[in-house]
């Protein structure tokens, strides 16, 4: 392999790989294929609650007005002079951030009481079957009278 073959008429090929380099790299892995919704594909958004669904989005407004308020409050306030309107945007704004954490935390409360609700019902279910096959609760383990 001379690099001035009759084919190359005297060009060197820069960055180009030998045939022994393309043997001894590895091959490249290829990376999973990821769904988004850039196709149109929303199949994946059907197995969201819609609970959670909608307080998520509500939650995101309220932190983005946050995030704006709060910083162009005082920029307001300095830059313009608008004491009231600056002092205003802030106050709204950290308002907002409070409506964030309330929206979480009734969120929360809901997917808390939804937990012990299931429990609860799950308990309830055991208990009619036990009836329903004539024994109570706890009767199973004692031995039958003679």
């Amino acid at each position: 392999m001379f690099p001035f073959d009759e084919d190359d008429e005297g060009e060197v090929s820069f960055g180009e790989q030998s045939d022994a380099e393309r043997e001894m790299t590895p091959d490249i892995p290829k990376a999973p294929s990821v769904t988004t919704f850039d196709d149109g594909n929303f199949e994946g958004a059907s197995d969201v609650d819609s609970g959670t669904l909608r307080a998520f989005v509500a939650a995101v407004i309220y932190a983005n007005a946050a995030v704006l308020l709060v910083a162009l409050g005082p920029m307001v306030w300095y830059f313009e002079g608008w004491s009231r309107i600056g002092a205003g945007l802030s106050i709204v704004g950290l308002l907002a951030g409070v409506r964030t954490y309330q929206t979480y935390r009734a969120w929360r409360r809901d997917r808390d009481s939804g937990d012990v609700d299931a429990s609860a019902a799950d308990a309830s279910i055991d208990d009619a079957d036990d009836d329903a096959n004539g024994t109570a609760a706890g009767a199973a383990d004692t031995p039958p009278e003679t």
